[in-house]
């Protein structure tokens, strides 16, 4: 696995001369109390399982893990983060992700208050990051984040869509390959990312055109209504639609419900990707009708912790640097008899 193995390099080449032979916890390393305001819904896939990550990490580490879910809701979330680091009895260590680039309140408060905090999945990005700097600077408790090259893998699976669509000739009348975007927000740098990726693809590839990208709040029911609408849409136009580049599992499953429903035959007339590695997914490319999941980056939350409990016991990740970034894989049915037990 790419991710893991990146990650676990950077923290070998960090730590390989200070951690004792094998990278035993140190043994008067006290219990660390870590807390995660989890940026999404109960129950939605992918932050569960970075969750999970992270508290299984921390039953290996001696470290408690405390969530906090957010529901989705940047003032949820704010106010989750401003209750932590007001708290009399403070955690040893904050993790948040910048979601909707709503973090950078919470990190100052953080900062007041002296509580240390990581970034998870969404760093700081546009004005943010110009007016504060990279961690350590301006907030001296903002210690890093961990993050993937989202923008990689969006363009990945662009271009897993533009082959396939290349290879079965699924053109348009005006000769053009047409794809529908479905991202998850314009605000969320992770997100922004991802549509990136797709935009670089297909500046690529003069014989593609994006004919619509459209949000869905990340959600499988506004992906399924939002692919409806531009299915019904190229019908008028006699448009053939190629392929739907979507930005999660879910937006991804959302919007094979709408290609069903229209009569279309996922795999055959026309593919979808997405992106999470989730078990919906994994069952959906064994059955043909989704070409590839990109992901891995739930890892993330696991990883996490291993630095913050390096940290604590005198390895700190920065010797290498405070930003650690991994890369993504995909999954399609060529490999998912390989991984696919190993994810779950």
């Amino acid at each position: 696995m790419t991710v893991v193995l990146r990650i676990m390099l950077a923290v070998g080449m960090a730590c390989g001369f200070l951690l004792p032979v094998g990278g035993a916890v140190a043994a008067d390393a006290g219990r660390l109390n870590i807390v995660f305001v989890n940026p999404g819904k109960t129950g939605e896939v992918y932050w569960d399982m970075v969750a999970q990550t992270m508290q299984a990490a921390g039953r290996k580490l001696d470290a408690h893990v405390e969530v906090l879910t957010s529901e989705r809701n940047y003032r949820t979330m704010q106010e989750l983060g401003f209750g932590v680091v007001a708290r009399a009895d403070k955690p040893d260590f904050l993790i948040l992700s910048n979601e909707e680039s709503a973090a950078v309140p919470i990190l100052e408060a953080a900062e007041a208050a002296g509580v240390k905090t990581l970034l998870l999945s969404n760093t700081l990005i546009g004005d943010d990051a110009a007016r504060l700097g990279p961690p350590r600077q301006k907030l001296k408790t903002w210690l890093g984040d961990i993050t993937t090259d989202l923008q990689t893998a969006g363009a990945r699976m662009a271009n897993a869509l533009i082959s396939a669509a290349r290879a079965e000739k699924w053109q348009s009348p005006d000769g053009k390959i047409h794809i529908l975007g479905i991202g998850g927000d314009e605000i969320t740098p992770a997100s922004i990312a991802r549509n990136a990726g797709l935009k670089l693809a297909v500046d690529a590839a003069p014989d593609v055109v994006v004919d619509r990208m459209l949000f869905a709040n990340w959600t499988q029911s506004e992906a399924e209504q939002v692919t409806r609408n531009y299915l019904s849409w190229a019908a008028r136009k006699e448009i053939r639609p190629a392929g739907i580049w979507a930005g999660n599992d879910p937006m991804a499953l959302g919007a094979l419900r709408a290609v069903v429903a229209a009569g279309l035959t996922p795999g055959q007339n026309i593919q979808l990707v997405g992106l999470n590695w989730s078990e919906d997914a994994l069952r959906e490319i064994k059955a043909g009708r989704l070409l590839m999941t990109d992901g891995g980056h739930f890892l993330l939350g696991g990883w996490s912790i291993v630095l913050l409990r390096d940290y604590a016991d005198g390895c700190d990740f920065a010797a290498a640097s405070p930003r650690v970034e991994a890369r993504t894989s995909a999954i399609t049915r060529d490999n998912l008899a390989s991984v696919g037990d190993l994810i779950k």
